[in-house]
């Protein structure tokens, strides 16, 4: 469509006639994706970092305000302590995120409140004794 416009016909006319010509032509059977439907998350308002959040998506990235990324942090590492092989990992895992929870209470940085106060390491530590002694394994 590198053709210029007539002159004295309307802009509306001319650009339909190009769309019904290349329809003639078959232009517009052989395009990517034809007779699929859009991806999800197409939506018709713009957003001009659609790319990054395309790129993020495709990369599996996630972005939390500080102190969410934490309380899943801190969730993930309680399950993981739970499952620990060693006293010895539980208590490094709980000790790590014990510090992490701690600079966050007293330097809060701005979005929503962290909500959570470190973990008893010595009530985690008996949860995980009784599960072992449950499973029949020892530590």
């Amino acid at each position: 469509m590198t053709e210029r416009k007539p002159p004295g016909v309307p802009f509306e006319s001319w650009v339909d006639q190009q769309i019904r010509d290349a329809e003639r032509r078959g232009e517009f059977a052989r395009l990517a994706g034809a007779g699929k439907p859009l991806p999800p998350g197409t939506d018709t308002t713009y957003d001009e970092l659609w790319w990054v959040r395309q790129k993020m998506a495709r990369e599996g990235l996630a972005v939390l305000p500080p102190t969410l990324a934490l309380r899943k942090e801190a969730e993930d590492t309680l399950a993981a302590a739970l499952e620990a092989p060693s006293e010895r990992i539980v208590r490094k895992l709980l000790t790590d995120v014990n510090a992490k929870i701690r600079d966050m209470m007293f330097k809060p940085p701005p979005g929503p409140p962290l909500g959570m106060k470190p973990y008893d390491v010595e009530d985690v530590v008996r949860q995980w004794r009784e599960r072992r002694a449950a499973g029949g394994s020892d530590a």
